[in-house]
């Protein structure tokens, strides 16, 4: 059991991977904390179009390939994802795309909105409607369900934790939310499964932002920074990574330069940004 600590799940970014040694430890759940536009969900979409490239029995000893890659959304569907993917980044990058599952909770988070039921059902009967949020469970429970059932060392996106934080906060149980990503925090270890949370920065205030990234194993930010050719420049850096950090100072490999190309994708710079 010790050793399995020791394993590592790449990221798919060849120019971040090496950095962590060849990937981030199993089981780590990850909050990718970005201003808009910063390059989070471009991180994202770069490491699964390059995982899913990968056959999932292409592991050794120290290195574990997602069984399976699922992208779970609270309030898109799959193709508005799609769609977006398509216009960023090259066809020829997308030739696997369809290894990756989409799970779709926005259903059950617009149940508790006031978003009319015709503008997000396909259901037309008022009775139906009625019966149909009768029965179906808060967003929290149907994600716990859709997580169970994903096999062991694999890969979920959570696309996004501001939708349900916003509806956490919103009803008055924004103690839920922080327990429910502890208890997640907790039983990842358990399954092996790296779990990736997108979190827009500013939507909640500095306190609430400490409180989720204190539930978290890691805290990657992405912002925007004016360079000295006075243009704004992407960057990344670890704010957190339990177990890791400490290995990144030493190395002084804690913040770099982002870039994201039609070609490649998400790339960032291993040469030190000074500010």
């Amino acid at each position: 059991m010790e050793k399995d600590f020791l394993k590592r799940m790449p990221t798919g970014l060849t120019s971040l991977d090496p950095v962590f040694d060849g990937g981030v430890p199993i089981g780590s759940l990850i909050l990718l904390l970005g201003e808009i536009g910063a390059g989070n969900r471009d991180f994202v979409y770069t490491s699964i179009i390059n995982l899913s490239l990968r056959s999932p029995l292409s592991s050794d000893s120290d290195y574990i390939y997602p069984k399976e890659i699922h992208y779970v959304t609270v309030s898109k569907v799959r193709d508005d994802i799609m769609r977006e993917i398509s216009l960023s980044f090259n066809p020829d990058l997308l030739e696997q795309f369809d290894r990756i599952i989409f799970d779709d909770l926005s259903n059950i988070y617009f149940d508790s909105s006031v978003v009319p039921f015709s503008w997000y059902s396909n259901v037309e009967n008022v009775l139906d409607r009625m019966e149909q949020r009768k029965v179906r469970e808060n967003v929290f429970a149907s994600l716990s369900d859709t997580l169970s059932a994903i096999p062991h060392d694999s890969l979920v996106i959570l696309d996004s934790l501001t939708e349900m934080a916003s509806q956490s906060l919103a009803s008055g149980h924004w103690g839920n939310l922080t327990a429910y990503l502890r208890g997640l925090q907790r039983i990842s270890k358990s399954w092996g499964t790296t779990i990736y949370l997108i979190l827009t920065k500013g939507v909640f205030n500095q306190w609430q932002e400490l409180e989720i990234a204190d539930a978290v194993d890691a805290v990657l930010h992405f912002k925007w920074e004016d360079s000295a050719a006075a243009r704004r420049q992407r960057i990344m850096f670890f704010e957190k990574f339990r177990g890791v950090m400490i290995h990144l100072e030493e190395k002084d490999l804690v913040k770099f330069s982002v870039r994201v190309t039609p070609g490649r994708g998400f790339e960032v710079s291993n040469i030190r940004v000074i500010v």
